[in-house]
C-alpha cells in the first residue's frame, strides 16, 4: 500500500508515487527516463528517447477531436536533490520517504521533488486517462533542467506538430507565468598552492556558517536571505586582511540554483593571535545577524579550535588570501530591479556551490536576468573580475529568457476558462526564474505558452512540501482547459 492510495485525483498521485520511488536528482535522470519510457511502451503510445535522456511521448487525438490543433504538455524530470543536514539518506540510490501531514505532501529528510515531480505526473495521468476525448498530446519530459537546461537545449522538436504549450512547472495555483528570466552558470576555478601544515605555533580553527532558511536561486533572490558560501568567504577574507591564516578545508552549498544554507572551512592561524581572531568573528556574527534580519533570523556561526592537525595540508597565506578576496570582489544576490515591473528581480547570481580542491577553490554561479544583454555583460564581469584575480571563470549553459506574447491566444483561453471556474482571474505575472519555455520557444516558431501549477513551498530545500488540494484543483482546471 502506498503512501498517497486514497489521496484525490487518483491517477495524479500515484503516477507522483512512482516516481518518487526512483532517484531522480539532476544528473542522474537514467532510471526515471528509462521509466517514462516503458510506461508509453506499455500503452502502445509513440515514444522518443533521445541520446541525453529527454522523452517524448504523443497520444493520437480522440476521433471526435481529429482536426484540432495539438497541445503540447512539458515538464522536466529532474530534481534539486537536497538533505537535510541529520538526515542519512544516499538520494543517487535511495527513494523518497514521502509523508502526509495537515493536507501537504513532503519527504522526510529531503526534498520532495514535487518541482517539477507533480508536473510529470499530470502529464503520465493525463496520458493515461481514456474516459474523456482529447485532441492529440505532445509530451515532451526533459533532463537536468535544474542544472542548465541541457536537456532542452538539447532537445529535437521538429517532430512535433504543436504550436501552443502548457507548461507544468509553476509553483503558485493562482499565478499563471508568461515571461521568465534567462540565465547561465559560470564556474570560478581560482588556483592555489598547498604547503605543509604550519607548525606547533598554529591552531586549526573551524568555522561553520548554519541555520539559514536556504531558497530557490531565482525566485527568492530578492527576500533578504542568507548565502551561506559569501557569508563564510566574508568573514574568512576578512580575517585574511589582519591575520595570517591558512585555508585547509572549505565547503557549502549543494546546487548552484539553491541559496546554500550552510558552508564550511578550516584555517589555520597563529596560536598569538586567536584570541583576536574569535573575537573578529563573534562581532562579524552580530553583523551578519543584524544584516539579516527578521529575513533570515536563524544564522548561526559555530567555531571550534583544536590543536595543529599536522595530517592537513595548508595553503599558502597569499594564495589563501587571492582566494578569499576573488569571492568578495565577485558579486552576490541581487544586481539589478527591473524598471517595468514593480518588485521583480531583473538580474541576480548566487554563489551556490564552494568547494576547496587539491589545487584550489571552485565556485559555481547561479546567473538570472528577465534581459539578455544584461546577463551576457553580467558574464562578462565576472570573467574579468576573476581574470584580475588570477582565477579563470567559465560560462556554461547559457539560455534565453522568455519573452511576454502580447497576442497570446492561449492565455486568453486559458484566463476565461479560469475565471468560469472559480470566479476569478488569474494572476499573470514575469518571474525571475528558469523555465524551459525561453529555450523552446526557439525551437518552435511562433510557440505559445503559458506556465501553471500547484501551490508548492520551499521548493529545493529539505522542507519543500505540496498541498494536496491545490494539486486537485489543478488536476480539473488542466482537463477543463484541454476538453475546450
Amino acid at each position: 500500500m502506498g503512501v498517497l492510495d486514497g489521496l484525490q485525483p487518483e491517477r495524479v498521485f500515484h503516477f507522483f508515487e512512482e516516481i518518487s520511488h526512483i532517484p531522480h536528482g539532476s544528473g542522474n535522470t537514467g532510471a526515471i527516463s528509462d521509466y517514462l519510457k516503458a510506461f508509453a511502451e506499455k500503452r502502445s503510445l509513440f515514444c522518443r528517447q533521445d541520446k541525453l535522456g529527454n522523452v517524448i511521448i504523443v497520444k493520437d487525438a480522440s476521433p471526435a477531436r481529429k482536426g484540432e490543433e495539438p497541445y503540447i504538455l512539458q515538464a522536466h524530470m529532474d530534481m534539486v536533490a537536497v538533505c537535510a543536514p541529520d538526515a542519512q539518506i544516499d538520494m543517487k540510490t535511495e527513494p523518497l520517504r514521502l509523508k502526509v501531514q495537515d493536507g501537504r505532501i513532503s519527504a522526510e529528510g529531503t526534498s520532495l521533488g514535487g518541482d517539477d515531480g507533480i508536473g510529470v505526473a499530470y502529464c503520465l495521468a493525463i496520458l493515461d486517462e481514456e474516459s474523456i476525448s482529447l485532441p492529440r498530446l505532445e509530451v515532451v519530459l526533459t533532463v537536468d533542467e535544474e542544472t542548465g537546461m541541457e536537456g532542452a537545449t538539447g532537445i529535437d522538436l521538429s517532430m512535433l506538430r504543436g504550436r501552443r504549450m502548457i507548461n507544468l512547472d509553476q509553483e503558485e495555483e493562482s499565478v499563471f507565468i508568461t515571461s521568465c528570466a534567462g540565465g547561465a552558470r559560470v564556474d570560478v576555478e581560482i588556483s592555489m598552492e598547498r604547503e605543509e601544515a604550519p607548525g606547533k605555533s598554529y591552531r586549526f580553527v573551524e568555522f561553520r556558517i548554519t541555520g539559514l532558511a536556504g531558497g530557490h536561486s531565482g525566485m527568492e533572490i530578492g527576500k533578504g536571505l542568507g548565502n551561506a558560501n559569501w557569508l563564510l568567504g566574508a568573514l574568512l577574507c576578512g580575517l585574511s586582511l589582519r591575520y595570517d591564516i591558512r585555508l585547509a578545508q572549505m565547503k557549502g552549498g549543494l546546487a548552484d540554483n539553491a541559496i546554500p544554507r550552510e558552508a564550511e572551512a578550516a584555517v589555520y592561524v597563529r596560536e598569538t593571535d586567536l584570541a583576536e581572531i574569535l573575537s573578529y568573528a563573534e562581532a562579524e556574527e552580530k553583523k551578519m545577524r543584524e544584516t539579516l534580519g527578521d529575513n533570515d533570523p536563524g544564522l548561526q556561526l559555530e567555531k571550534v579550535c583544536h590543536d595543529v592537525v599536522v595530517s592537513i595540508p595548508a595553503y599558502t597565506r597569499k594564495t589563501t588570501a587571492d582566494a578569499l578576496a576573488c569571492i568578495c570582489k565577485l558579486p552576490n544576490g541581487v544586481v539589478d530591479m527591473s524598471e517595468d515591473v514593480e518588485g521583480l528581480v531583473e538580474t541576480s547570481l548566487n554563489l551556490g556551490v564552494m568547494s576547496l580542491q587539491e589545487d584550489g577553490l571552485r565556485l559555481s554561479y547561479a546567473v538570472r536576468s528577465s534581459v539578455d544583454q544584461s546577463r551576457e555583460n553580467l558574464c562578462r564581469h565576472m570573467i574579468e573580475i576573476s581574470k584580475r584575480a588570477g582565477a579563470a571563470a567559465q560560462v556554461r549553459n547559457a539560455y534565453p529568457g522568455w519573452a511576454y506574447r502580447k497576442d497570446s491566444p492561449l492565455r486568453e483561453k486559458m484566463v476565461r476558462i479560469y475565471e468560469e471556474m472559480y470566479g476569478k482571474k488569474p494572476v499573470l505575472e514575469a518571474i525571475h526564474a528558469g523555465l524551459e519555455c525561453g529555450i523552446l520557444s526557439g525551437k518552435i516558431p511562433d510557440l505559445d505558452c503559458v506556465s501553471i501549477g500547484p501551490d508548492l513551498q520551499n521548493v529545493h530545500t529539505a522542507e519543500e512540501s505540496m498541498d494536496i488540494e491545490s494539486v486537485g484543483r489543478v488536476w480539473n482546471y488542466l482537463l477543463e482547459v484541454l476538453k475546450q
